[in-house]
């Protein structure tokens, strides 16, 4: 008789399984540039050198890559105005919204408790 995994459509999910979706969703909000990301659009609609800056130390490439997956997982939304020169700026959905208040309490936690944590080499 097969087992049946936790994460079929009519049974709650268990990131815990192997098979569950909730793993490549954890993967990437737990991801420092997703994460951080999330965090900086909180503020509201920003431009990507806007990101970049806000973001200090994440590369083009990388920051690209990071708002190609929270975009691919709608968690993001980027508009592009019709102007010359062309402007586009990257919002949260309301899924992103919803993703940032947990992330934003994670990153408030660990400001307030870096100093209990033994220091790296």
């Amino acid at each position: 008789m097969p087992t049946q995994t936790a994460c079929r459509t009519d049974a709650p999910h268990d990131v815990y399984d192997s098979q569950c979706p909730c793993r490549g969703v954890l993967d990437l909000l737990a991801d420092k540039w997703s994460a951080l990301a999330i965090g900086a659009l909180g503020d509201g609609p920003q431009r990507f050198g806007e990101l970049k800056t806000r973001l200090q130390g994440i590369s083009p490439k990388v920051l690209t890559a990071t708002l190609r997956r929270l975009e691919a997982r709608a968690l993001l939304e980027r508009t592009v105005y019709a102007e010359v020169p062309v402007r586009v700026e990257y919002a949260l959905t309301d899924l992103g919204i919803d993703a940032e208040k947990p992330l934003r309490e994670l990153r408030t936690w660990v400001e307030a408790n870096i100093e209990r944590f033994p220091p790296t080499d």
